[in-house]
């Protein structure tokens, strides 16, 4: 009896694995895609694409053979058909009923010889039993400035960035003396590349036109999770001034800098005339160590969001810093993907360092300003003599310990008991498209504690919306209705 069972089993087994096997040419029978169009985001010429992938599925029962595969135009989309790139040769490949194969796909978009973005197109088909199916293949082709050594290092004496096309830096770009960033300017920098600046800087952007400094990888990580959302894609940007130089000043207006590994890196070797940074309406995000590093540098901040580093998004050394309806929320990796680092719990948003005698004395006001994160305590003021510090920090919206510093006063703390959001958004969730967002809830225990006299002098926010100087809100934003 189990003999007989068992023959009979091995007679289905084989019945079935015929059919499997059996090339079918019925011409109702049709192979399926995972995607009937492959995007890709902007491709910069003469550079390439990353490598995207499209299934080949075959749902019947019987196999079937694809006759051929081409191109319509085959000039920028290079297609890898389960191992074959030269399509003529894959034709007569089978797919056996209820399997798939790999088709893999990459663009190299020659330079277009004008400024604006252009959309490039092409069609994949596939010939099976007479029937022609296709993918549409499609990708924005952008000409850049190049900038590129094949020493891995470009100096220049000064450079000024232009609005016209976008920038690549693909290595290590010094600036010897003057830098200047036009309004409109957008710069894409290589993994890895830095850009270090020895002289004077001026960053012009507008609100509608700002100034962007941002990793070069543009297309996906995964689906609805962009690289430009990866802390640490490039390396940042260095203001470093020597001993020898005369007093500078680095002024950056409605500028962002995205996604580094050190936001703005500023250092001087001198402890007396120091150069000045003038930052307003300005945004620095997302960096896998430091947002703002200042040492021995005079810094005045105004109506500037920094956020998400997984150091400190705030690191103050030696000079006078005076920060104003500026917004520093520290909630790096607030995600359900994996896409930061794991922030350094032993850090706070801010710190303040008027401890080292080796640099000049550390004097940092916070005015109408918004301190924030994952920890509790996200201001650090580490100074010998607390009551002798005289920098004025009120009018704030804290999440810190409550600070003994004399000038400190007109402050609202976070409280463990407090259930009103602060923002809008403080985690990313890529499910749902939603990311952070630091503008201020309609709840917000930061709307209205702004001193008036301050406000008054700084009548817009970030974006441009007026303040009420007599109910104006903390931080670089005021809230708007939406």
């Amino acid at each position: 009896m189990k003999l007989r069972l068992l023959t009979i089993l091995c007679i289905l087994l084989a019945f079935v694995a015929c059919r499997e096997d059996h090339i079918s040419d019925d011409p109702s029978l049709r192979i399926t895609f995972s995607k009937d169009t492959i995007s890709f985001d902007t491709v910069f010429t003469d550079i390439g694409s990353a490598t995207l992938r499209v299934m080949v599925y075959n749902k019947n029962a019987n196999a079937l053979r694809i006759n051929k595969v081409w191109l319509d135009d085959g000039l920028y989309f290079k297609v890898n058909v389960d191992g074959e790139s030269d399509l003529s040769r894959a034709a007569g490949l089978e797919i056996r009923g209820g399997d798939s194969l790999f088709v893999f796909i990459k663009v190299n978009i020659n330079p277009l010889n004008q400024n604006t973005p252009v959309l490039i197109s092409d069609r994949l088909h596939f010939s099976v039993n007479g029937k022609t199916q296709s993918v549409v293949l499609e990708a924005v082709g952008q000409d850049v400035h190049l900038i590129k050594s094949a020493r891995r290092l470009t100096r220049k004496d000064q450079y000024t960035f232009e609005s016209d096309k976008p920038y690549l830096i693909y290595d290590t770009l010094i600036i010897k003396d003057k830098l200047v960033l036009n309004t409109g300017a957008h710069l894409y920098f290589h993994n890895g590349a830095v850009l270090i600046n020895y002289g004077s800087a001026t960053s012009k952007g507008t609100l509608d036109k700002p100034v962007i400094l941002q990793g070069d990888r543009i297309d996906q990580l995964f689906d609805s999770v962009p690289y430009s959302y990866v802390a640490g894609t490039w390396g940042g940007v260095y203001l470093l001034d020597e001993k020898a130089a005369s007093a500078k000043t680095y002024t950056f207006d409605y500028t962002e800098i995205l996604s580094a590994n050190v936001g703005l890196y500023c250092y001087s070797e001198k402890t007396e005339n120091l150069p000045l940074l003038q930052l307003t309406n300005s945004r620095i995000h997302n960096h896998a160590v430091y947002g703002l590093v200042a040492q021995d540098m005079n810094v005045q901040a105004v109506n500037c969001e920094i956020s998400n580093a997984a150091a400190y998004c705030v690191y103050l050394s030696g000079g006078k810093h005076r920060f104003i309806h500026s917004t520093i929320a520290a909630y790096f990796n607030s995600t359900n993907v994996r896409i930061q680092n794991t922030p350094r719990e032993d850090v706070a948003a801010v710190y303040i360092n008027n401890l080292s005698k080796s640099i000049a004395h550390t004097d940092a006001s916070f005015v109408n300003c918004i301190v924030t994160g994952i920890r509790s305590n996200n201001l650090v003021v580490a100074t010998p003599l607390p009551h002798y510090y005289t920098s004025e920090i009120a009018n704030n919206y804290l999440k810190a310990d409550s600070l003994t510093i004399a000038a400190a006063h007109n402050n609202v703390y976070w409280q463990k008991t407090d259930t009103m959001p602060v923002f809008r958004n403080t985690y990313y969730k890529y499910k749902e498209y939603v990311y952070y967002d630091f503008r201020l809830d309609s709840l917000s225990p930061a709307r209205g504690i702004a001193d008036s006299a301050t406000a008054a002098s700084y009548p817009t926010d970030r974006f441009g919306h007026p303040r009420v100087a007599s109910n104006a809100d903390a931080g670089c934003y005021q809230y708007e209705p939406y």
